[in-house]
């Protein structure tokens, strides 16, 4: 395994999911769908063809 092109192609993918993840969030949240003071999230992490399952919950503040 080439650590530099892995390391590479891991933040790559990480920096897509987590600019794409914001961008829906702030829709849902400037749209008016999103009631009360907080909106609660999670984020489920597979990889096919292994038995990866992370998962991360969170509560985004809005105001």
């Amino acid at each position: 395994m080439n650590e530099e092109r892995f390391n590479m192609s891991l933040r790559k993918f990480l920096k897509q999911v987590g600019v794409t993840s914001q961008r829906e969030i702030e829709e849902i949240v400037r749209g008016g769908k999103v009631d009360g003071k907080s909106l609660k999230v999670k984020v489920v992490l597979t990889a096919e063809g292994t038995d990866l399952n992370h998962v991360v919950d969170g509560d985004i503040e809005l105001g």
